[in-house]
C-alpha cells in the first residue's frame, strides 16, 4: 500500500460509496468492513440522495439520455453549455458504479422497460441505440439489473470496426477508426456484463478492443506516436464519457484482476503520466469539471485535491507496482 496515513484517513473520511472502495483497495479491510459500508450507499449519502430522485415510472428526470425525452430539445436548458447528467441513464450507471445491490431498485428494470424510450428513433431502452457509450452504459446496467439485454450482446461484436475498436461516429458513416472514449467505454461495459451475468460471450470482442488501446499505449496515435489529445492526462470526476490515461489504467487493473492476469508492459507509459500527476502529499487534483448540469456535487471543485482521483490513482499505481516487484 503506497499512501500515506494522513491521505488515508481523508480518503476514509468520505460518503459510503467511496469509502468502501478505499477500505477494500486500499485499506486492506476485511470483506465483513468494507461490505457493510457498501451496503450503507443506498440509504446515506450520494446513493440514497439519487434514488430519492428517481421518478415513479422508474426514469430519472423524465426520460432516458437526456431529461424529459425529446421535449428536453425544445427547452432553453438544452442550449446551455454541456449536456445535462441528470437523466436515467447516467443516474443508473453512478449507482452501480457507487455499487448499489440492484435488489434495492426493486423492479426498476421493468418500469424502464415499460415507460423509457431512447429519444433517438423513440427505441426501447433496454434495446439500446446506435450510440456506442450509451449502448456500453445500458447493456452494464441491464446486466446489474436483470434485464433483456440480448440485442446489445450481438450489437457490441457485430460493431466493431477494422482496427478492433468502436466509435461512435461511425454509425453516422463520418469514421472508419476507432475512438480511444468509445473503445473504453465499450470494454467497461462489456467488462460489466461479464462480471455480472459470468457470460464470456463477447469477451474476444472486449480483448479486441483492449489491444486497440494497448497497441496505443493508452496514448498516442498510431499515425505519429504523438499523444492522442491533452484529454488523456486531464483527470477528473466524474468522467461520464471522458477518456483519461488514469480510467483507463483503472479499466485494465479491474480486467487483470478478474481474468488473473498480469499487467501489460504496454501500460507503462500511461502509469507514468498518472504517475506524474501525483502532488507531493499523495493526492491528485481535480482538472475542470465536465459541463451540464448535475443533481448534486460528488467531489471537489477544479484545482482541488480529489478523493475520488486519488483512490483510482492510488489503486492504479498499487497493482502496476506490486506487479513489477514479483
Amino acid at each position: 500500500m503506497s499512501v500515506e496515513p494522513q491521505v488515508l484517513e481523508w480518503l476514509l473520511d468520505s460518503d459510503p460509496a467511496l469509502r468502501w472502495q478505499v477500505e477494500r483497495d486500499l485499506a486492506g479491510a476485511p470483506p465483513e468492513v468494507w461490505q457493510a459500508t457498501r451496503a450503507r450507499v443506498p440509504v446515506e449519502g450520494f446513493g440514497a440522495a439519487l434514488l430519492a430522485r428517481q421518478d415513479p415510472d422508474g426514469q430519472w428526470a423524465g426520460g432516458a439520455f437526456f431529461p424529459g425525452g425529446t421535449a428536453f430539445f425544445d427547452t432553453p436548458e438544452a442550449k446551455e453549455p454541456g449536456q445535462p447528467w441528470v437523466a436515467t441513464t447516467w443516474a443508473l450507471r453512478d449507482l452501480r458504479e457507487w455499487g448499489v445491490d440492484a435488489a434495492v431498485l426493486g423492479d426498476t428494470a421493468d418500469r424502464i422497460a415499460a415507460n423509457s424510450r431512447w429519444e433517438y428513433d423513440d427505441l426501447p431502452y433496454w434495446g439500446g441505440e446506435v450510440d456506442v457509450c450509451i449502448n456500453s452504459y445500458t447493456l452494464a446496467s441491464g446486466a446489474w439489473l436483470g434485464a433483456d439485454v440480448s440485442r446489445l450482446v450481438e450489437w457490441f461484436p457485430a460493431h466493431r470496426l477494422a482496427d478492433g475498436g468502436w466509435n461512435c461516429e461511425a454509425e453516422e458513416g463520418d469514421s472508419v477508426r476507432s475512438s480511444f472514449h468509445s473503445t473504453l467505454n465499450a470494454a467497461r461495459g462489456i467488462l460489466a456484463y461479464e462480471r455480472f451475468t459470468g457470460d464470456t460471450s463477447m469477451r474476444e470482442a472486449r480483448h479486441g478492443g483492449e489491444e486497440y488501446l494497448l497497441s496505443r499505449r493508452l496514448m498516442v496515435r498510431a499515425s505519429t506516436g504523438e499523444v492522442v489529445g491533452d484529454f488523456v492526462t486531464r483527470f477528473v470526476y466524474p468522467n461520464r464519457h471522458r477518456y483519461s490515461a488514469l480510467f483507463a489504467l483503472d479499466h485494465f487493473r479491474d480486467a487483470s484482476l478478474f481474468e488473473g492476469t498480469p499487467p501489460d508492459p504496454r501500460l507503462a507509459d500511461a502509469v507514468e503520466a498518472v504517475r506524474a500527476a501525483r502532488q507531493p502529499d499523495g493526492t491528485w487534483l481535480q482538472t475542470t469539471p465536465l459541463p451540464g448540469r448535475t443533481w448534486f456535487d460528488v467531489d471537489a471543485g477544479e484545482g482541488e485535491a480529489s478523493r475520488w482521483l486519488t483512490l483510482f490513482g492510488t489503486r492504479v499505481l498499487d497493482w502496476w507496482d506490486a506487479a513489477s516487484t514479483r
